[in-house]
């Protein structure tokens, strides 16, 4: 395809700096637009090309702002990513996720559609707004089955419920106002460049500093795992590919319970950066569970690969190998992050 100018929300969070650096990789051009929370971290954009890359300090429920960006640089299609995103943060402060992850998305939508409708010919017929959301939005699996699709909607926490209206907001301005939208729903994503207070970060931070690492439970809650390149190819594999008011589930094929990934980061640390006593995996301690904690998720991503072809490339051992070498390779990037407000300290108590 002919090179593309893409805004990606939320381009300096974890999946869009990844998918910032993919698209870059194809030769498209990216305009970022991120307000820098506590969660976006500019440096995971560092050396990227002028010419192909912009950086937009803003926030995303300043809706003239978000028109006059879209116009400015003559974007092709919006990758919306910008969202609060912890389940835990959520139940601390509900009411950031209400005013990002809904207002955000009304708010973007409210421009897309008024750039959308000031667009005309070639550029109106390719224009694009994919909305990423969550599989949390469907609520907790029993021990068997897959959520697809046409799964029902049932969150059980703020940032679900969040997402979720924002899905219904997106879905809504395709049905209503004929906004070419794309709707995915993703499996738990890890890899390079994510916020340290999500499972796999923290883990390898506090298992490096010879602290307890906090497992909720009794550890057999189950997530399905997505190495983030994986998720970048699918993406864009939906803008690229995907029929405008469709929904796309996209799962890694990777069942896991959350004790089984702790004691995979223990037993690769235990083999390239051992410690000088004992095992990583003795720091383990089980702590009380997080309110509404959702049992089981699983993705059936059969849908994807049927219509458009794609299907993850890389395993969990190899993604997650890669994921504890690159945090080892970069621990001022952690390190940076660490000396802020977040401190690694546990969140969602306040029930």
């Amino acid at each position: 395809m002919e090179k593309r100018t893409y805004l990606i929300t939320g381009a300096a969070g974890f999946i869009g700096s990844n998918l910032t650096r993919y698209l870059i990789a194809k030769g498209n051009r990216v305009v970022a637009f991120d307000k820098l929370t506590y969660a976006g971290n500019y440096s995971s954009l560092e050396d990227l090309p002028e010419e192909n890359f912009v950086f937009v300090k803003e926030d995303i429920c300043n809706t003239p702002s978000v028109f006059d960006t879209l116009k400015k640089y003559g974007v092709s299609a919006v990758f919306h990513l910008a969202a609060e995103s912890h389940v835990d943060r959520s139940i601390d402060a509900p009411g950031d996720f209400i005013e990002t992850n809904i207002k955000g998305t009304f708010s973007m939508l409210t421009a897309a559609r008024r750039y959308y409708e000031s667009l005309a010919g070639e550029a109106k017929d390719a224009f694009r707004f994919l909305h990423i959301s969550t599989d949390e939005v469907f609520g907790s699996l029993g021990a068997a089955g897959y959520f697809t699709e046409d799964t029902p909607y049932a969150p059980n926490s703020p940032y679900s419920a969040s997402k979720a209206s924002s899905d219904h907001l997106v879905r809504a301005w395709y049905h209503t106002f004929g906004l070419p939208v794309l709707t995915t729903n993703c499996s738990n994503n890890y890899g390079p460049r994510q916020f340290p207070e999500k499972l796999i970060p923290l883990i390898i931070h506090r298992a490096l500093n010879e602290e307890e690492l906090p497992v909720y439970g009794d550890g057999k809650n189950i997530r399905d795992w997505l190495f983030v390149d994986d998720h970048c190819s699918a993406l864009y594999t939906v803008m690229t590919k995907g029929k405008p008011g469709e929904t796309y589930n996209i799962g890694g094929n990777c069942e896991k319970q959350n004790i089984e990934i702790v004691k995979t980061i223990c037993s690769i640390l235990d083999e390239i950066a051992p410690k000088k006593n004992g095992r990583y995996e003795d720091q383990i301690v089980f702590v009380k569970d997080r309110p509404g904690h959702d049992r089981r998720y699983a993705i059936d991503a059969s849908k994807i690969k049927r219509e458009l072809g794609w299907q993850p490339s890389e395993s969990f051992d190899s993604g997650i190998r890669k994921t504890v070498n690159w945090y080892l390779e970069n621990k001022k990037w952690v390190d940076d992050i660490i000396s802020g407000k977040y401190q690694c300290q546990r969140l969602g108590t306040n029930a």
